[in-house]
């Protein structure tokens, strides 16, 4: 299944979204609910002493996951057996690992992971824990290229959901949950559609009945996050994940707004916090996308075994397009854009309302003037001259097809100010300087010198050469200008 270009940004945004929402929820973990006027961030601590915006054991599973499937596809060793062996590795130095995958890895050598699996669940007489479902994102998206057809895609992710899951929790609620949230993945990425029951109508990876699951779905839907208080079990973090996102939509609260909020009402529900909210995340960065993500949450993220948000962008894509990470954006050295006149320019232009921001083309990259980035366009790892934290990237399309212009432009605004409030010189660049550039330079100096957004595109062009933004952004430009 070939991806169109907004189903490519929601299938960046699924590994994206569960780390987010699991570094949010990490030092809130095993805490209390909290009230809905209780600020929430990722201020790192809790019970483990994670960092400020490093995700936990969810994402790193989750990675183990991705990776399997990724060394599968290049012949080196199929994907369960490689996950195992990830899983082990990472178990030896990770802050945290749940009682029953601990148990299960400590077992497994002896047994192999489900016959370790099958036991731990004989001696406890349950095996129904979150750490299954906290760890399916990848199965929704490794499947998008090999299926034209719907159902067969959702019988291919729901088949290796259950799959993966039994390999450290025997017990069916576990399977299903998982295969129920990645279907629910895997359509969203193709959609844009929050929906958890896609997943109901293929009952042959199902053990519950899909009467059962509708009662539970329904519970979800009418309670609160923090009236699923033993979400340790699988079953009341699946339904306060999805609680979190269904109570929280609103016609005036979309896209990246539902997001935050929704991670938000996750981590404030308490307990298992980061669980709960790293799975919400996947959900909803698989609807939304990566562009609905803000800088702020992306900036600093980070985790086992070292990687950063720009490296998950680059696992989500090559599991969903089949392309090898170091083949495609973001982890090629260089993008090329030299068939475009006029991107080689390393010519800056000083922003007319602050001097400490430059404009330029792609080419400026290479300058030495500039102590942060912000990124209109992709560019290369090694392209911009600075550390990834002083580089906000945006997925800006010169044309209508953004799904999330206003977030965006408010988002990179706020990147620019957060730099500049550190002193930092900043460039801001897209491919040419001709249309994102002036237009998100237009947003920032009418925020910080005020006006309408047209009056300081005008001030923009009488600095840059080359400002003509397309006439999706000026009508955006002419519209926001009047609220």
């Amino acid at each position: 299944m070939d991806l169109n270009t907004a189903q490519t940004a929601r299938a960046a945004g699924v590994l994206v979204g569960l780390a987010v929402g699991d570094a949010l929820g990490a030092g809130y973990e095993f805490g209390p609910a909290l009230p809905a006027s209780t600020p929430v961030y990722m201020k790192g601590g809790g019970p483990f002493g994670f960092e400020p915006s490093e995700w936990t054991d969810d994402t790193s599973m989750a990675l183990c996951i991705a990776e399997g499937f990724l060394e599968e596809r290049s012949g080196s060793e199929d994907r369960y057996s490689s996950t195992q062996r990830r899983w082990i590795d990472w178990a030896r130095t990770a802050k945290d690992v749940g009682a029953q995958t601990r148990a299960v890895l400590r077992q497994s050598e002896r047994l192999g992971f489900e016959g370790a699996a099958r036991a731990f669940h004989e001696r406890n007489g349950r095996s129904a824990g979150n750490g299954s479902l906290m760890r399916t994102a990848p199965i929704g998206v490794a499947h998008l290229h090999h299926s034209q057809d719907w159902d067969d895609l959702r019988d291919m992710t729901m088949r290796d959901a259950r799959r993966f899951s039994v390999l450290t929790h025997f017990e069916d609620d576990a399977g299903d949950a998982a295969a129920l949230w990645s279907a629910a993945i895997a359509h969203a990425v193709l959609t844009g559609e929050l929906d958890i029951r896609v997943g109901l109508q293929e009952r042959s990876h199902l053990r519950g009945s899909e009467e059962l699951w509708l009662e539970r779905i329904d519970a979800a839907e009418n309670r609160e996050p923090s009236e699923f208080r033993n979400n340790g079990w699988v079953v009341e973090a699946f339904q306060g994940a999805w609680s979190s996102i269904h109570t929280t939509r609103r016609p005036d609260q979309t896209g990246p707004e539902h997001l935050r909020a929704a991670l938000e009402a996750a981590v404030r529900g308490g307990n298992d916090t980061d669980t709960v909210a790293a799975i919400a995340g996947s959900l909803l960065g698989a609807a939304y996308g990566i562009a609905a993500i803000p800088f702020e949450w992306l900036r600093d993220l980070h985790g086992w075994p070292g990687y950063d948000a720009r490296d998950l962008i680059g696992i989500g894509l090559a599991l969903a397009t089949e392309k090898p990470v170091g083949t495609q954006w973001p982890a090629i050295p260089t993008m090329d854009y030299s068939s475009w006149a006029g991107s080689d320019s390393r010519e800056t232009f000083r922003h007319p309302d602050d001097a400490g921001v430059l404009l330029g083309a792609v080419g400026a990259l290479d300058s030495e003037e500039y102590d942060a980035v912000v990124s209109l366009c992709r560019v290369g790892s090694d392209q911009a001259q600075v550390g990834r934290r002083d580089h906000a990237e945006y997925w800006l399309i010169d044309s209508s097809e953004n799904e999330h212009l206003d977030f965006i432009v408010r988002d990179a605004v706020n990147a620019i100010e957060r730099f500049r409030a550190e002193g930092k010189t900043v460039l801001l660049h897209c491919v040419r300087m001709e249309s994102r550039t002036p237009t998100i330079a237009a947003a920032y100096g009418a925020k910080i010198a005020g006006g309408t957004l047209m009056e300081a595109l005008e001030r923009i062009g009488r600095v840059l050469p080359r400002a003509n933004p397309n006439p999706a952004f000026r009508r955006y430009l002419a519209e926001a200008g009047r609220d």
